[in-house]
């Protein structure tokens, strides 16, 4: 069931928050909306594309997509209805989470419409306190994502962006930059100008910049564009899981460019790297430093979606507070973990406990937003 609509504006979005720079600004040029469903493997078959990975379909597919969820999918062992509606997309669940679970100001910058998932998305947004005053109003429908999440709680993801309102390259001004210290950006080829403009401005404010390098479809078919990006030296760090990082380096003819090459690869033009290993945990790397880092074995994997994204939100929480490597790569595991216990790519208050539980267990510290969580 959708929400009420009601309408917004541009009075509401741009609040008055706006004078007071957030620490981390998340470009995510289109707001997006999850429908988060969980079906069984012979459904995937069925859709367009590899499973797994995160690739973007047009309007009709979306809304064939949505139509066989309706018919097939099951519901989860508590009755629940199989299709959980959301506020999501990558840059916005670790925006949302780095405010929600970690006490860090944030701001978004893009374009929603004024349409009931355009509502849906500022009002979730909004309630976890992150800034809306870069977020533009424009006529149009709103961004929509279909995420399937099958048996093993993997996901696979087909975001609907084709007619989607989108904030644009020329729109970006140096005051949305100005005073914040992180830039995190997804890699998405069809948004690859507006990525570009918006790290060139960044690096003018002396913003440091954070990529994600979004899925192995992504980095497959559009792998040169992302090689002269992160040749550039522009990007300060760095986000692939093993398929990407996989597909990275696919035209090399080694036989044993595994995550570890990868991970020297993307060290040589940015300063922190980090390669994710799903259950074997992590690498990262800075300067000549290298660290390995298990996974948080303890969690109960329900759906993977948003691991990446809560991952890099703890990781991001260490480097602001000025932790070690290792100390943001254990955060990053404690925050990617939590997400993984439930549907979606947004925390629940239990599972956020969860995460500070977890972080106070390894000798982290805990943010001030999580300490009375973990009080005796």
């Amino acid at each position: 069931m959708g929400v009420e609509f009601r309408h917004i504006n541009n009075d509401e979005i741009n609040g008055a928050d706006a004078a007071d720079a957030p620490v981390v600004l998340g470009l995510q040029p289109s707001a997006l909306v999850d429908h988060v469903a969980r079906v069984d493997l012979s459904f995937l078959s069925r859709i367009h594309g590899e499973a797994g990975g995160s690739f973007p379909v047009a309007d009709e597919e979306l809304k064939m997509i949505l139509d066989e969820v309706n018919v097939h999918t099951f519901a989860s062992l508590d009755n629940a209805s199989p299709l959980k509606t959301i506020a999501g997309g990558s840059v916005a669940n670790t925006i949302r989470g780095l405010a929600a679970g970690f006490g860090v100001t944030c701001g978004i910058i893009g374009a929603c419409g004024n349409d009931e998932q355009g509502n849906l998305f500022v009002d979730n947004m909004s309630s976890y306190k992150v800034d809306l005053f870069r977020l533009r109003l424009k006529n149009g429908p709103t961004a929509q994502c279909v995420c399937l999440v099958d048996e093993l709680g993997n996901r696979t993801m087909r975001p609907c962006l084709s007619s989607a309102v989108k904030v644009q390259a020329n729109e970006l001004t140096r005051k949305d930059f100005k005073g914040s210290k992180w830039l995190v950006l997804r890699y998405a080829v069809q948004n690859l100008e507006v990525i570009h403009a918006a790290i060139m401005i960044a690096k003018q404010e002396g913003v440091s910049v954070s990529l994600d390098l979004a899925s192995f479809e992504m980095v497959r078919k559009f792998r040169s564009p992302l090689v002269q990006l992160l040749e550039s030296g522009s990007i300060d760090l760095c986000f692939a899981n093993e398929d990407e990082a996989a597909e990275l380096l696919s035209c090399r003819s080694e036989d044993n460019a595994g995550p570890e090459v990868a991970l020297e690869f993307l060290a040589e033009h940015c300063q922190w790297a980090v390669v994710t290993l799903g259950p074997k945990g992590c690498i990262a790397k800075h300067g000549k430093e290298v660290v390995r880092v298990p996974a948080m074995g303890e969690a109960k994997a329900i759906d993977a979606t948003g691991a990446g994204d809560l991952f890099a939100c703890g990781f991001l929480y260490g480097l602001v507070k000025g932790l070690s490597l290792e100390e943001c790569c254990r955060v990053g595991s404690c925050s990617g973990g939590s997400v993984t216990r439930d549907l979606g790519g947004e925390l629940t208050s239990e599972n956020w406990q969860w995460m500070y539980k977890q972080m106070q267990t390894k000798g982290l510290p805990i943010p001030e937003v999580g300490k009375f969580c973990t009080a005796k």
